[in-house]
């Protein structure tokens, strides 16, 4: 009868449990997703499956499964399974968890996986409670993070672990999540009629390949359905259960990083549309605007340059208008700018230049002005040489004169060479034609 009695009360808590939590896979095989971790051959699924998991460091983004495959490690090993939040536990909780770990493989012989949730938000001190028992196999340590490892867990840590990286997940396989949970008696099977292709679609592609999102959205939308008489959860429901679409973004973290270079190189590689794509997510994300206009100034010159002289003015007028409108107006400018950007010609000439002459610089170490070219405003300055021998260029036809204007280390070095890209090659024709009359050597 207490068998009886406990069984149901197991039931009633798993019923009142989300949905994502009752659809969880209870084996490897029920995973849906990342292929390069669990298909044939894979060193995860190998691993794992041989029941001599090491520790690892899960990396990808929300709701791909890293809890789930935690859970499914601890069992495949038949190990004990410890659960900790970085933003929520602290290294007593690590010191308690190592003590009953080496407690339990003393007495019983038996490991323990320590799954620690979010562990980027541990400090490095903190980090480093876990390395004696990751070192003495005392736990097997997995930790979950949606940030790049490499910036945010100790290298000690990340040395003595094994990185996994997970993807988010395709509409496709998502679903397949949506298909499993309406016929699955765990999870909405009776409760609804199924749901149509669009609103299917629609929650598989608006929840950015988060799983668990999705599973939340699809249970909202399924209370929402059976509250207004039952049948088949429609586009409505959806799109009111996820309220808008979802824009996967971290201002602080690699994601961030990730998004603007995609700008930066869809700028770089003129193509408009990816540009106004890219730059609307990182709107919509609520990235700093004063960031990407910075970026865009700087792109202006770096990869537009001589090509098109316009282009600095025009990212330094975007600028200008975010700071005098203010967002969402702004977007208007900050799109006219990028626009301009990805469709001026490009030259790195500037760039290009700037490299040489920050070597040279490097290089001359020791490198004096050129008496003629010192400052000879001052007393006595004629007698000390300063600026003696310099001959003014507008005193000359066409105000261009031959002399030195290099110090003796870097004479007759050549930093600049303009190609001819839009309007650099009207420059690179002046040049040439100043280098022919003051008898330069050719800029090859």
């Amino acid at each position: 009868m207490d068998d009886l009695f406990a069984s149901e009360r197991a039931a009633r808590r798993r019923a009142a449990e989300p949905l994502a939590a009752r659809m969880r896979p209870r084996s490897l095989d029920e995973v849906v997703g990342q292929p390069h971790l669990l298909g044939p051959g894979a060193a995860f699924g190998t691993m794992v499956r041989a029941g001599k998991p090491l520790s690892m460091i899960l990396w990808g983004p929300p709701g791909t499964g890293k809890t789930t495959l935690a859970h499914l490690v601890a069992e495949a090993m038949d190990a004990a399974f410890e659960a900790l939040s970085a933003t929520t536990h602290g290294v007593k909780d690590v010191r308690e968890v190592l003590g009953a770990a080496t407690h339990r493989l003393e007495q019983d012989e038996r490991r323990t996986v320590l799954f620690l949730d979010e562990i980027h938000r541990f400090t490095k001190a903190q980090q480093d409670a876990l390395l004696p028992g990751v070192e003495h196999g005392t736990v097997v340590l997995i930790g979950a993070t949606t940030e790049n490892p490499f910036f945010e867990v100790n290298s000690p840590l990340i040395s003595r672990s094994t990185l996994f990286r997970l993807e988010a997940l395709g509409p496709g396989d998502v679903a397949v999540l949506i298909d499993r949970a309406l016929g699955s008696e765990a999870g909405l099977a009776g409760h609804v009629d199924g749901i149509t292709a669009e609103a299917r679609e629609a929650l598989s592609e608006r929840v950015g390949g988060d799983a668990r999102l999705a599973l939340n959205a699809l249970e909202v939308a399924a209370t929402l359905t059976a509250g207004r008489g039952g049948g088949e959860i429609g586009l409505d429901a959806v799109e009111e259960a996820l309220q808008r679409r979802v824009v996967r973004y971290d201002k602080a973290g690699d994601r961030h990083y990730d998004v603007i270079s995609a700008f930066i190189k869809s700028l770089r590689g003129s193509d408009p549309d990816a540009t106004a794509y890219w730059l609307q997510l990182m709107l919509e994300a609520g990235e700093d605007p004063e960031f990407i206009a910075r970026r865009m100034v700087i792109f202006a010159s770096e990869d537009v340059g001589l090509a098109d002289h316009r282009a600095l003015r025009v990212a330094l007028d975007a600028a200008y208008a975010l700071s005098f409108v203010g967002l969402p107006e702004a977007a208007y400018a900050l799109h006219h700018a990028a626009l301009y950007l990805a469709s001026a010609s490009k030259s790195n000439t500037v760039k290009r230049t700037l490299d040489a002459a920050r070597r040279a610089v490097e290089d001359t170490p020791g490198a004096v002005v050129p008496p003629h070219l010192r400052s000879g405003g001052y007393r006595g300055a004629e007698a000390l040489g300063a600026g003696v021998g310099y001959r003014y260029p507008h005193d000359y036809p066409e105000a261009m004169v031959a002399q030195q204007y290099l110090p003796d280390a870097a004479a007759g070095w050549v930093l600049f060479r303009p190609g001819t890209p839009g309007d650099e090659a009207a420059i690179t024709e002046r040049v040439a034609e100043t280098d022919r009359r003051l008898k330069r050597p050719p800029r090859e």
